[in-house]
């Protein structure tokens, strides 16, 4: 890919594109609230309140799939084509459509529409994310690429701090409202959802008329037709899920068998397609390169246990052990987790400026103390919360801080320490009750918090021509953010919502073995992983 101008400075079209970062943090933190809500409001158990986020995120893996067999069936690269800037006005064009459905959905009171609504939203974003992510990559020198999407990942997880708060303001009056959900009249989310709509047709028209750098791919498409079966057999897990409960009814076996067997198919499709690719790599496209297949495995990992941890959290806080909180009560919490992202990334940022070493050292401290200070006061004075009870997670932020010079930012010595950091503070939740677990399990947050470049760009590395196929594939993979939800769901049905955390420990153990089992892979190809800052630029 490359950039129309020479090496202008790219800060501005940064910014610009941040603002769609802030849209998706938005949204997706916003979920952790109407979740629990709708589970009250709709009398729904955990499986199906986990179908919010399976929609939603599954509006990421439709129009990705999409726009992926509508390019190889037009031999054409229908993005690159019409343009990564003309994509993101396209994407948060439809994004309008779908909030604005959202107020004749709520006025419905039907969960089905508002999942419909929810989809329509995703199917925006799936196009935005998808023309967004490459974009950031492209405007700037590739070595720094990993360090821009930290940056944006943080402005993401501004939107996601504010995201649970200002919906919590906006169900309950105020984010620490001892108010029950049953009382709340669910038609006042409709002045958020118009508001969102004006502010998705506002930022289309401003990047409509922005003079944004021409980002094009000169790489002409290669069809790849043996990667269609595996993505098809994957589509069709997804809708497992969706048909569970008629499936459930015709058959009369337990609605568990169906969303676990789900779950196996595409992770095993995955599987079965990286032993077919070392076989024979002719037709595979970038599905040959190992690196590429285990990478999608990770995204679909890593999305999955980032979502998972706070979507179940709002259930897991109403049970007696974690403090018996009311829906109203949950939003600081989901705040701080998605907080903790933020935090991460501000700090995994700091690599994106020419700073010497000392400096970037001194800041590496300073910057996520700086992060959790924006979380305290965002939780202070817009929803009046007593702060104090979150001074103690100083602890988990100080262990981020000393993984962060132990990763020394070289993508597989991060993902290893901070993947087996995850599983530490899952097991230190699920062995423990009441405060001590609730900021183990937020602290999962730290961990994802700079998991997504780093798996990215060591999923693409060495693929050449096949980059920008390979990306898509990968994006596509943000469908874990709506699997693996329903089925710790489907767990906490079963088993309890608390033992269900196990799910997001296992999430956490693949990404650090990821870690190990590509460089392993990479090294057979004769890749040196020590300067594997440059990856993007392969």
């Amino acid at each position: 890919m490359q950039a129309n101008s020479k090496s202008k400075n790219y800060t501005s079209a940064l910014l610009t594109l941040a603002t769609v970062f802030f849209f998706w943090g938005f949204l997706a933190a916003s979920n952790g609230m109407f979740i629990p809500f709708c589970k009250s409001h709709f009398s729904l158990t955990q499986f199906e309140s986990q179908l919010i986020d399976f929609t939603f995120y599954g509006g990421y893996f439709i129009g990705s799939i999409v726009l992926y067999f509508a390019s190889q069936a037009s031999r054409t690269d229908i993005l690159n084509k019409l343009g990564y800037k003309n994509g993101i006005v396209i994407g948060l064009v439809i994004s309008a459509i779908g909030a604005l459905c959202m107020v004749p959905a709520v006025n419905s009171g039907s969960f089905g529409f508002i999942l419909g609504a929810f989809f329509v939203i995703a199917i925006g974003f799936s196009l935005q994310q998808t023309a967004a992510n490459p974009f950031v990559i492209a405007i700037g020198t590739p070595e720094t690429g990993a360090n821009r999407l930290n940056f944006t990942g943080g402005v993401n997880n501004i939107g996601g701090i504010l995201g649970p708060v200002v919906v919590s303001i906006v169900l309950f009056g105020t984010a620490s409202s001892v108010a029950a959900s049953t009382n709340v009249d669910i038609t006042s989310i409709n002045k958020l959802y118009y508001i969102l709509a004006g502010l998705f047709l506002a930022v289309a028209l401003f990047f409509y008329v922005s003079n944004l750098p021409k980002v094009t791919s000169d790489e002409d498409i290669e069809i790849s037709t043996k990667p269609n079966l595996p993505l098809f057999i994957i589509f069709i897990a997804f809708c497992l899920i969706l048909a569970v409960d008629p499936l459930t009814r015709a058959t009369g076996v337990a609605k568990p068998y169906f969303v676990y067997a789900a779950l196996a198919i595409i992770l095993f499709t995955l599987i079965g397609s990286l032993s077919a690719a070392k076989k024979s790599t002719a037709g595979w496209g970038a599905m040959q390169y190992p690196q590429l297949i285990l990478g999608m495995i990770a995204i679909f990992t890593y999305v999955g246990t980032e979502v998972t941890i706070q979507s179940n959290l709002g259930a897991l806080l109403k049970t007696t052990p974690f403090g018996s909180f009311k829906d109203s009560g949950i939003a600081p919490f989901v705040s701080l987790y998605w907080g903790s992202l933020m935090i991460g990334r501000w700090a995994g940022a700091i690599g994106s400026f020419n700073l010497s070493k000392s400096t970037k050292n001194i800041l590496t401290i300073i910057i996520p103390f700086v992060a959790f200070g924006v979380v305290l006061l965002v939780n202070k004075y817009l929803s009046g919360f007593d702060i104090n009870q979150f001074l103690i997670y100083v602890i988990a932020i100080v262990v981020l801080i000393i993984c962060f010079f132990i990763g020394q930012q070289k993508p597989v010595r991060t993902l290893v320490v901070f993947g087996l950091l995850g599983v530490t503070f899952m097991l230190i939740g699920l062995l423990t009750t009441g405060m001590l677990a609730t900021f183990a399990f937020i602290s999962g947050g730290l961990c994802c918090s700079i998991m997504w470049p780093s798996i990215f760009a060591l999923a693409i590395t060495g693929l050449g021509k096949y980059t920008s196929q390979g990306s898509a594939f990968l994006i596509m993979m943000i469908l874990g953010g709506s699997i693996i939800p329903p089925v710790q769901g489907i767990l906490a049905d079963t088993s309890g919502i608390h033992l269900s955390y196990i799910v997001p420990l296992l999430g956490f153990a693949y990404l650090a073995f990821f870690a190990w089992k590509v460089s392993v892979e990479l090294r057979k190809q004769g890749i040196d992983l020590d300067h594997v800052d440059g990856v993007l630029s392969h």
